[in-house]
């Protein structure tokens, strides 16, 4: 009987031992195959209507935007801690990483209006005035005047000048056509077009002594479309409506360029107040922000030249000139500038396989006023992500490669908080992130919109593709952004206009950014004491759909970008993208002997590159039955690194000439409109200097900033290839 037993217990110690082997062993295929139909169905669960919810988001929004709640603010502190509160309660570990920033507040301003020595000045009061009925009436006395950002202050006065939206070739315009200078004048700009920063710095370069930007009625008042009606009866931006915001060119805090502001005052390296104007980042001239009441008092004060029939406003505005005069402007702007403390707040799920590779979702979280769409549209959305992330892992999924959630502060200033960040953790960054994935204003009106880095192109429209269009269920979101028949449109991201610009300018990680209407005809009271919650509600997403699709094709890409074994990246798209890009240079370029070839050369390589790499990644997949574990994980991660860091190859150390911080040199801002994306951007700005000067030294700046870009198409190639010259 004890040798019967003894054999029965060692049959099934054995028989549990082989059990156990075998239950490893498939719990490794498992695990080491994101791609089973079981990480699928997590997939097709994340876009289910059991998981997905527009109360929530709609209770989210409602959440954050009770009060105004601009950078360094207790509003903004108590929001700060709503995101903490939703991420650790979707079993996501969060915390919040703090910096100690340089931000402006106004703290005196007046505009004097003199028409005639015979009438009495005219002083603007500068308000935004509540509407009927305001629910947030009570606490609209917590929004901060209206100003500009980093102003300069001083006093300034002169003569008015109209200069339409402020552009260069307005100034231009001006001067050839019209016979205008504004040297000494106080000028009058409509915003649009370009970053108000932009509109200052080019009046001072000028001449002008002072600034006045306003919201045309053409533009944000409805210009007699929709019965010409103005929130709350209609969407558009009331009389007394200002667009405030930043007029800082730079990026990041001020006082720390380019490196992290991780410490008060005594505790990290800060440029003084004059060090910080020798950057040449910041106003040299006062300037304000009026309303569309305001400017069309001063157009009226305005004589001289009739300006041209696009520089004219809504069809009932009064005839606009240029001057200068007779109207003289006296304007003062008192700022004060502070070290603030800002918080971002970060939310980690670890990756099962991969935990040192991030895929990064970002928005911001500070407005100007209560920010229902610019920025917390975005927020709501990222809190559904986070929720349906949480659902996920009670299920029990986890994610391949770590995921990390970002809500961001003091974006508005001028991109501070995601700066930071970015500056603090920038070799962490440039060595793990995958793709930093960004949704600002998520939902401004209808109409999907995406901007991308192009190997991800082929992925936003994948998505879309599973997303139901939120204002037709019976068709897909790709089906209605495709509707004109046309394939769809995705922008590139080489302007400032949001947080994506560190991670792609300055580090040079993949990107994408996604929206839903956005442009001053769908969301007309940007920045405006009027973004609130009952705009969105009437006009924004009455139903809040828009909200949860936004949240479905965002979360979704950056669960494909987490799971898929290798990295659904696309390089071949990125090739044909920069052969596009070369034909639209060839265009633009008017001296012949300028010569393409070595960036022509160069993509073909980066063709056959990209060709190559995915003819390796079948190749392997192909191996999956007959090679060891390991070794077939490290072909994946071998891969997955070169189709990573080919991005970071796009950067040059020495950045663009004049804006050394911005490292990329296939996507990047204009020098004189920091909201324009442009391709090879040295090269861009390199002929405009070159068209204007005419000289030989110039236009041998063109064919250097030719052969730069060259070079680094050529880098992207070899990290693709993954071998040594």
């Amino acid at each position: 009987m004890i040798t019967v037993a003894a054999t029965a217990a060692n049959t099934t110690t054995t028989i549990t031992t082989l059990l156990a082997i075998a239950t490893s062993f498939l719990l490794l295929l498992i695990t080491s195959s994101p791609t089973t139909p079981k990480s699928s169905n997590y997939h097709t669960l994340f876009l289910s209507t059991s998981l997905s919810s527009n109360v929530s988001i709609s209770n989210h929004l409602q959440a954050l935007t009770h009060r105004p709640h601009i950078a360094s603010s207790e509003a903004n502190s108590q929001a700060a801690n709503y995101v903490l509160k939703v991420f650790t309660s979707s079993n996501i570990p969060s915390h919040m990483a703090s910096y100690h920033v340089l931000l402006s507040y106004p703290l005196s301003r007046s505009l004097v209006l003199t028409t005639t020595p015979q009438e009495p000045p005219f002083s603007f009061s500068l308000k935004q005035e509540p509407y009927e009925g305001d629910p947030y009436a009570a606490v609209s006395g917590e929004v901060v005047p209206t100003f500009h950002a980093y102003a300069k202050s001083g006093t300034a006065e002169g003569p008015v000048v109209y200069v339409n939206y402020g552009r260069v070739e307005d100034y231009l315009s001006l001067r050839k056509k019209m016979g205008v200078n504004v040297s000494g004048c106080v000028v009058l700009a409509r915003y649009g077009k370009i970053f108000r920063g932009d509109i200052v710095k080019n009046a001072y370069d000028e001449g002008a002594v002072g600034v006045v930007v306003y919201s045309d009625r053409k533009d944000y008042g409805g210009g007699g479309d929709d019965g010409g009606r103005w929130f709350p009866d209609g969407k558009w931006l009331p009389p007394s409506g200002v667009q405030v915001g930043s007029v800082y060119q730079g990026t990041g805090d001020p006082s720390t360029p380019g490196w992290a502001s991780s410490g008060g005052d005594g505790e990290c390296e800060r440029l003084t107040k004059e060090e910080v104007e020798k950057e040449g980042d910041v106003p040299l001239i006062p300037s304000l922000p009026v309303s569309g009441a305001d400017g069309e008092k001063i157009l009226r004060s305005i004589g001289g030249p009739v300006a041209e029939h696009d520089w004219q406003g809504s069809k009932d505005a009064p005839t606009y000139r240029v001057g200068p005069g007779p109207g003289i402007l006296n304007l003062t702007f008192k700022g004060q500038e502070n070290i603030a403390s800002i918080q971002n707040v970060i939310g980690v799920i670890e990756g099962a396989e991969e935990p040192d590779r991030y895929v990064i979702l970002g928005n911001h979280r500070d407005a100007w006023t209560f920010g229902a769409v610019d920025p917390n549209s975005g927020t709501a959305a990222l809190l559904e992500i986070a929720q349906r992330f949480g659902k996920l892992q009670k299920q029990g999924w986890k994610p391949r490669r770590t995921i990390i959630l970002c809500n961001w502060d003091a974006e508005e200033y001028g991109l501070i908080g995601s700066t930071e960040w970015v500056e603090e953790n920038r070799e962490i960054l440039a060595s793990r992130a995958v793709a930093y994935l960004n949704s600002d204003c998520a939902v401004g009106g209808a109409g999907f919109n995406a901007m991308a880095t192009p190997q991800l192109d082929e992925l936003i429209k994948k998505a879309t593709q599973q997303v139901t269009d939120p204002d037709n269920s019976s068709q897909s979101l790709y089906e209605a952004w495709t509707s004109s028949g046309t394939s769809p449109l995705i922008g590139r991201l080489g302007g400032g206009g949001s947080d994506y610009k560190p991670f792609v300018q300055h580090v040079g990680i993949p990107s994408i950014d996604l929206a839903f209407g956005g442009d001053t005809a769908e969301y007309p009271v940007y920045h405006s004491l009027y973004d609130d919650f009952i705009w969105m509600q009437k006009f924004g997403d009455p139903m809040f759909h828009r909200h949860v699709a936004a949240a479905s094709v965002w979360g979704l890409v950056a669960l494909w970008l987490a799971d898929e074994e290798f990295l659904p990246f696309d390089y071949q798209s990125y090739a044909k993208e920069l052969q596009l890009n070369v034909k639209n240079l060839e265009d633009e370029i008017s001296n012949k002997d300028i010569n393409l070839s070595p960036i022509l050369k160069s993509i073909k390589e980066l063709e056959k590159a990209a060709i190559k790499i995915n003819d390796q990644r079948k190749e392997i997949e192909a191996s999956k039955g007959w090679r060891t574990w390991k070794e077939y994980q490290m072909k994946v991660r071998d891969v997955n690194d070169r189709l990573m860091m080919a991005e970071r190859a796009f950067t040059d150390r020495d950045g663009l000439l004049g804006m050394t911080w911005h490292k990329h040199l296939i996507y990047g801002p204009t020098k004189n409109n920091d909201y324009g994306s442009q391709s090879f951007p040295g090269i861009g700005d390199a002929v405009r200097v070159a068209k204007n000067l005419q000289t030989a030294e110039s236009w041998h700046r063109v064919q250097h900033e030719v052969w730069r870009v060259s070079r680094v198409i050529k880098h992207a190639s070899l990290v693709l290839i993954g071998q040594l010259t």
